[in-house]
């Protein structure tokens, strides 16, 4: 199965003043540790060319947050192996839509739009976020804590607005959506790991850290108060930006405009057709 970013953001192009700022009150759990740059591998999803792969990983990894799908080919197998290098190892989970070849699909299926998101194959938007929908995904966060992961990465957790509600006739309100995702994280912290947020951090203040991904022609293009409270607040900040001639400058470009050192970035790099890797 072809990895994949799984973005939906529905504001992905409003490059200015996207979606409200986390209020300082959500800022609850923030760790005890003050994030500094990290080195950032992605073997989970890809954009244009190759993610990083588990040799590579294994080899090359140090010090860094790593990002894997372990229920894909048993990558689950090889953690005890990047864990080697003090690595922080994240699994990826996909919270706003059921993917049809995950072996707990039928599981997740009554709580599943009939409707596929025509964006990628296979995938079905959450409708129902308060029936029971937490029970099958608890099982997965289970089997991330027995393999030993310390992050779980939250794809897709802004896939509803009213917008998607109605063109899908999903369900769940924009709220109970929100409160699902922050059940997710509970559940997580509860089984000893921390909380990666992906592309969004409005209403999810209790969030490890974020990580936003970035493109060529649209950077920047989230919340950005949103951001800069998560770095005041010590949390690890990574971009994973794409499709890049110029990967050193665009990751100055965002260490300039947010005043911050602390930001961790990952580049694919259209010269080598690979990951850039930096903080190594």
């Amino acid at each position: 199965m072809l990895k994949k970013i799984c973005t939906i953001s529905m504001a992905v192009f409003l490059v200015s003043g996207c979606g409200s700022s986390v209020k300082k009150d959500d800022l609850n759990n923030i760790s005890s540790v003050n994030h500094k740059p990290v080195p950032v591998y992605n073997q989970a999803y890809q954009e244009n060319y190759a993610a990083d792969s588990i040799i590579d990983i294994i080899d090359h990894a140090k010090d860094a947050y790593v990002l894997i799908d372990p229920f894909e080919d048993n990558v689950f197998q090889d953690i005890p192996k990047i864990k080697t290098n003090n690595n922080q190892v994240a699994g990826y989970i996909s919270a706003g839509t059921g993917e049809d070849w995950r072996e707990d699909f039928k599981a997740l299926k009554p709580f599943l739009t009939t409707k596929e998101w025509p964006q990628w194959k296979g995938e079905y938007f959450v409708s129902e976020t308060t029936t029971g929908i937490l029970t099958v995904m608890k099982k997965r966060i289970d089997k991330m804590a027995d393999w030993g992961l310390g992050w779980v990465e939250f794809d897709n957790m802004d896939w509803l607005d009213e917008d998607t509600r109605v063109q899908y006739n999903l369900t769940a309100t924009v709220q109970e959506a929100k409160t699902y995702i922050n059940a997710l994280c509970d559940y997580t912290h509860a089984k000893g790991m921390q909380c990666m947020a992906k592309n969004t951090v409005d209403g999810f203040g209790q969030f490890d850290g974020v990580l936003y991904e970035s493109f060529h022609s649209e950077k920047n293009w989230w919340d950005k108060q949103g951001t800069r409270d998560f770095l005041n607040a010590g949390k690890l900040v990574i971009i994973n930006h794409y499709n890049e001639t110029e990967c050193d400058s665009v990751y100055e470009e965002y260490k300039n405009f947010y005043q911050n050192e602390n930001i961790s970035f990952i580049c694919e790099n259209v010269a080598t057709k690979k990951y850039k890797h930096y903080n190594e």
